[in-house]
């Protein structure tokens, strides 16, 4: 199989290298995470300009024609950056859900103020008592004349104190965890009776906690069929943990970069760490596990337009490496650096952090483990 990327994903790379090795040195980004709005409107901007928010989208929908690759391309590099704003959410999640289940007017509406970097938006699905279950919704979404009125609680909405718009899962039919009767529905935030109550999170990013109260919204707002939305939501999801996967690898390539050239410098006895055997092993399983993340992350962001059990299982095994990984990877790159590694000044904790916000997003480890059985 042929893993190469064409001369156009090059580029692509290129580009996205060269703009955050100018603009997004580790110490930029700490000092950006610190202040009061914990991003750069500005940097987003320049995303836009450069075309990195219109790469995954066809050239129907304003885009530059590409897809998942183009998504794993830019992700990766953004988490060697360990880049804060919010292209999971707005890119991947918000544009696919969009591009998979939104109307003709919804999608010529919304989808180039994502392109052109005006429009930022947040997922607002998660619930305290969900435990990663799509489909365990108390919010609900009630027929109103010609529309509907949401009320409910949203945990953890990475990305929303910066986002105008939300795509929200609420339940019109059924019990609280059927899988039919879930919907999925657009709603701004600025809308009356939405309510937020905005925090940093421990990898340096924001998040809200949304408590939607008697929220009016349009039959235009809803996406997709009416009680039907819970398989678009998962494929939705699956994409984002194809994207997350290749932030992830990213991560764990600069703690090896970063572990290795330590070793070579940092003496004890008389010699660099790194000439002792038991590191240089430690060294090499680390090296391992990039490795198997890499091969898991490119193999989930080819199986995206598959079928829904071949698109689960590779999501559901991509998740579970990058779980396992991430944890040694970082667990020893702190170690290996000694009690520096713990340190706010250094890259090596930051990293670390990243890799465990990424552990339990859309499902840790143990529960992507029984997703894939159940699958298979």
């Amino acid at each position: 199989m042929d893993f190469s990327f064409t001369e156009e994903q090059t580029l692509l790379r290129n580009t996205v290298q060269s703009l955050l090795a100018d603009k997004y040195d580790f110490d930029t980004r700490r000092k950006v995470t610190k202040t009061a709005d914990g991003w750069r409107p500005e940097m987003w901007a320049q995303f836009a300009e450069l075309g990195l928010l219109a790469a995954p989208f066809s050239e129907e929908l304003g885009g530059l024609g590409g897809g998942a690759i183009e998504n794993m391309i830019v992700m990766e590099e953004f988490g060697r950056h360990l880049v804060v704003e919010p292209y999971v959410e707005t890119v991947v999640i918000a544009g696919g859900f969009l591009r998979e289940g939104g109307t003709a007017a919804q999608q010529e509406a919304l989808i180039p103020g994502i392109v052109g970097g005006e429009t930022v938006w947040a997922f607002a699905y998660a619930e305290p008592q969900g435990r990663y279950n799509l489909a365990d919704l108390t919010t609900t979404a009630k027929k109103d004349g010609s529309g509907y009125t949401i009320n409910g609680y949203k945990a953890v909405v990475l990305g929303a104190p910066w986002a105008q718009k939300l795509i929200v899962t609420a339940r019109t039919s059924g019990g609280q965890r059927d899988r039919d009767g879930v919907s999925v529905f657009i709603v701004d935030k600025s809308a009356a009776g939405v309510s937020t109550r905005d925090y940093p999170t421990v990898d340096g990013r924001r998040a809200s906690e949304i408590t939607f109260e008697n929220v009016k919204v349009g039959a235009d707002a809803l996406i997709g069929a009416e009680g039907k939305g819970l398989p678009l939501v998962e494929k939705i999801t699956d994409e984002a943990i194809a994207a997350l996967s290749a932030e992830a690898i990213g991560c764990m390539k600069e703690l090896n970069t970063a572990t290795v050239e330590y070793c070579k410098t940092r003496k004890q006895f008389g010699v660099p760490i790194g000439k002792f055997q038991v590191l240089q092993h430690r060294m090499v399983d680390m090296f391992m596990a990039h490795e198997q993340s890499v091969s898991m992350t490119y193999m989930v962001n080819l199986k995206l337009g598959e079928s829904d059990v071949e698109r689960t299982k590779a999501a559901a095994g991509a998740k579970v490496q990058i779980g396992k990984a991430g944890r040694f990877v970082g667990q020893q790159a702190v170690q290996l650096h000694g009690g520096m590694g713990m340190t706010d000044e250094l890259n090596v904790g930051h990293y670390f952090k990243r890799l465990t916000m990424i552990d339990t997003q859309f499902g840790n480890v143990d529960h992507q483990l029984k997703r894939y059985s159940e699958a298979a």
